[in-house]
């Protein structure tokens, strides 16, 4: 898949994925600080308008066993949680989606909630197709995302275990 829209200058710059780290790190301790009360939502970019729901995601390093917990946008799809790995259009996967494929069974916090058992799965080319309109719905910049990136951003459905 070829990016079709120029992308903002400086995103493959490290310091946009050190920002991405220590913003997530923020996001997640304000989060439980506060049992979801504050961090629950994303007011950026496209949610300036549209506030997006954020859940926490833990995963554990395939390679260090760290237990890691990242804030992600979801869409609830029935009992289904869908996230999208799209690292703000990044180049490259985020850490978490290939934790998460050789680590499956993992937990999220969604406001209102302390801990839901999932197992989480790459969503297949059909399934990924159906879900894209709605998950740009929920949040239009990740349109922008894919097309500054020559990858295909994956979609991830966490499925109640």
């Amino acid at each position: 898949m070829a990016a079709t829209k120029p992308k903002p200058d400086g995103l493959d710059k490290p310091i946009v994925a050190k920002v991405i780290k220590y913003g997530a790190k923020a996001n997640v301790a304000i989060y439980r600080l506060t049992n979801g009360r504050l961090g629950s939502t994303w007011r950026i970019g496209a949610g300036w308008r549209k506030p997006v729901p954020v859940l926490l995601l833990d995963h554990v390093g395939r390679r260090s066993g760290t237990r890691f917990t990242t804030p992600l946008l979801y869409l609830a799809d029935g009992p289904d949680l869908v996230v999208v790995a799209s690292q703000g259009g990044l180049p490259r996967n985020p850490q978490w989606l290939h934790n998460l494929v050789a680590n499956p069974d993992t937990t999220v916090a969604v406001p209102g909630e302390r801990s839901r058992a999932v197992r989480a799965r790459v969503a297949g080319p059909d399934e990924r197709a159906a879900l894209w309109p709605r998950l740009v719905e929920l949040y239009a910049d990740f349109d922008n995302y894919q097309a500054w990136t020559d990858r295909e951003i994956p979609v991830v459905v966490l499925e109640p275990r």
